[in-house]
């Protein structure tokens, strides 16, 4: 079976703040989702919101930046790890994921080198 990883993609700007009753009932639905998967997710974790650094290189020099930024369009909140026998199935898993309802999951599939 191959692993396949969710990247939990979202817009800040679309996303209300939720209260504490809110966050805990979208945490319950992510809990009870990924239980729902008779333990396929095999990892995953909610990055945190503020924080990060992009490191690129500029010819010879590795550029270290503070990011995401808060003025990004789009940011990488948090990411499954599931296993699945192929992309059509792993996208499967995810069609029925809470995320969906206020971002976007981009799927991909681990190189086990």
């Amino acid at each position: 079976m191959s692993k396949f990883l969710l990247l939990l993609n979202e817009n800040p700007a679309d996303n209300p703040d939720w209260s504490p009753e809110e966050m805990q009932t979208i945490i319950d639905r992510y809990r009870a989702w990924r239980e729902s998967l008779g333990g396929r997710v095999v990892g995953g974790q909610k990055l945190k919101d503020e924080g990060g650094k992009v490191l690129r290189r500029n010819e010879a020099e590795v550029r270290v930046l503070d990011g995401p930024y808060t003025e990004a369009k789009e940011v990488l909140g948090g990411f499954f790890l599931v296993e699945a026998e192929s992309y059509t199935e792993a996208v499967e898993l995810s069609r029925s994921c809470p995320h969906l309802e206020h971002g976007w999951i981009t799927v991909r599939e681990i190189d086990e080198v």
